[in-house]
């Protein structure tokens, strides 16, 4: 695999670029800068990296960064929450919104979700344009660098259309008018012709020089993940579509491009790159790729004492009880997960307790609630930490795959797949708990849906009505903290219906979010979604 600091040599010089541009642009005319630099640049086949770069560098931001994608897909569902707490967190009520579904159009998660991905879409474009136009000459590699950057371009479109569903679809880099909004299904329409267009023109290794970058395989996840979510996007259901996907990326796997790391840790350690189940990450470096934060967020100020942090962190979010509740005490990725109970120094003091227990929303204690001890925390960690984070994993291919045979009717197959996903979370405890059956995968939820009152469970809904339930709990013992949760609650009905901690259902138009009123305010064409 290719070496770390080259990785991270690449992004870090496509971002100072990017700031250097920044600053030029405030000293000039817009457009008298824009019409002079195209004109006036002349590119070299050296050029090439640091275009690409440009082009996958507001990953980091749109990701796991301030008010990043993870904070949308997590606060807004039922496994993390960021409650008040004693030194703060209020945060003008926007947690809260967050959580009661009651955001509004100039709420700064959305907002910041938006601009940061058309960011990562204009600057695609704008590389596409070079390598398409030959302003930029690369030769033989012409085609495959379109196609991937096309696939990335059909990443940023699908955290586009899965947030906001109703979005503008900009290719065009010399395309200077105001753009239409499409509607939901015709955003999801452009992303799968795009990726079956491109997928046959993409590269296939997995080592050295892809990291971090679309190939084929990466490429042939995110489609299956437009097919996983097709019935919520476009109407219609594409669960055989989704199927063919996820065979094809196992039937590479077999090869040896990919498989399941049999310490499951391994996945979100520092130097994580290493992980052969890693398909598809956003790399962070806390020095030359910083913006990886979700530490700083989750872990109480005294935890700085615990891994002797440079960086003292803000205590903020923390998991929800009723989802702590769900797991199997023997599961390994309770722990592997999450940080709970006494934290104590190198020197063995215990500084502060993590408990299973959230007094409420709006008012918890410094201690309250496990925290996202997920992504290896080294001593001496900064404010950014350098583990990459895993969008796509091989263990989400396998669990596509069984949710496919599982809607459709082929349930042995899919009870193996979990089955196969579960082994390494029970191997060191109790083997034979890592069996799951058919008849297993289709019963309801553990989760204990219901209003939480101060530890009570008040207008119990429970889980057992939830159709797959089962699987539903299987997703989010595996990816609990990856960004996933949001969607799957609304794959699987549960987003717009089902109580959970201080939330209740809050309309079905919820299940996406609302343009921020700035961009309606510059695009008269763009019309706000159901609020």
């Amino acid at each position: 695999m290719e070496n770390r600091h080259s990785i991270y040599t690449w992004i870090g010089t496509a971002a100072l670029l990017m700031v250097l541009a920044g600053s030029a642009c405030t000293k000039l005319d817009p457009e008298t800068f824009s019409e002079l630099v195209e004109e006036s640049i002349i590119y070299k086949e050296s050029d090439t990296s640091n275009i690409i770069a440009q082009a996958y560098s507001p990953l980091r931001p749109v990701w796991a960064d301030w008010m990043g994608n993870f904070d949308l897909q997590e606060e807004s569902a039922d496994e993390i929450i960021t409650p008040a707490r004693p030194n703060g967190w209020y945060d003008g009520g926007t947690y809260q919104r967050m959580h009661r579904h009651t955001w509004t159009s100039l709420q700064e998660q959305p907002d910041a979700l938006w601009g940061r991905v058309f960011n990562g879409v204009a600057n695609t474009n704008r590389a596409i344009y070079l390598f398409s136009s030959g302003k930029l000459p690369v030769g033989a590699a012409k085609e495959s660098l379109v196609a991937e950057l096309k696939a990335l371009r059909a990443f940023y479109y699908w955290l586009l259309c899965d947030n906001f569903g109703n979005v503008p679809i900009v290719t065009d880099y010399e395309d200077l008018s105001v753009p239409k909004q499409s509607q939901r299904k015709e955003v999801y329409d452009f992303i799968v012709k795009e990726l079956n267009d491109n997928i046959p023109l993409l590269r296939e290794s997995a080592g050295t020089g892809m990291y971090g970058r679309f190939n084929k395989w990466a490429a042939k996840t995110l489609l299956a993940k437009m097919y996983l979510n097709a019935g919520v996007y476009s109407g219609a259901t594409a669960w055989p579509q989704c199927l063919q996907q996820c065979n094809d990326v196992i039937q590479a796997a077999g090869t040896g491009l990919y498989m399941l790391e049999p310490q499951y840790r391994d996945n979100f350690k520092t130097n994580n790159e290493t992980s052969r189940e890693l398909i598809f990450t956003v790399p962070y470096d806390e020095i030359n790729a910083p913006g990886f934060i979700i530490h700083m967020k989750t872990l109480d100020p005294l935890s700085q004492q615990v891994f002797r942090m440079e960086a003292q962190p803000w205590g903020g979010n923390c998991a929800v009880p009723q989802f702590i509740n769900t797991y199997d005490p023997e599961d390994t990725r309770l722990k592997d997960t999450w940080l709970q109970g006494p934290q104590k120094t190198p020197a063995g003091v215990e500084v502060i307790d993590y408990v299973n227990f959230v007094g409420g929303i709006e008012k918890s204690k410094s201690n309250e609630g496990f925290r996202v001890g997920k992504y290896e925390i080294r001593v001496g960690a900064k404010g950014s930490l350098s583990n990459d984070f895993p969008i796509f994993r091989y263990a989400d291919v396998l669990m596509m795959k069984a949710e496919c045979l599982l809607r459709t009717g082929q349930t042995g197959e899919a009870a193996q797949l979990v089955t196969q996903v579960r082994q390494r979370a029970f191997a060191t405890t109790t083997p034979a708990k890592a069996t799951v059956t058919a008849a297993d995968l289709q019963k309801g939820s553990k989760y204990q849906y219901g209003y939480w009152d101060n530890g009570q469970i008040t207008e119990l809904q429970g889980g057992d009505d939830v159709q797959l339930g089962r699987l539903l709990d299987e997703l989010g013992w595996e990816f609990a903290a990856e960004a996933h949760r949001r969607q799957d609650l609304i794959r699987f009905g549960i987003f717009a219906t089902k109580k959970w901690f201080q939330h209740r259902p809050n309309g079905a138009n919820r299940t996406i979010f609302l343009i921020p009123q700035e961009e309606l305010n510059k695009n008269p064409n763009l019309v706000q979604n159901p609020l």
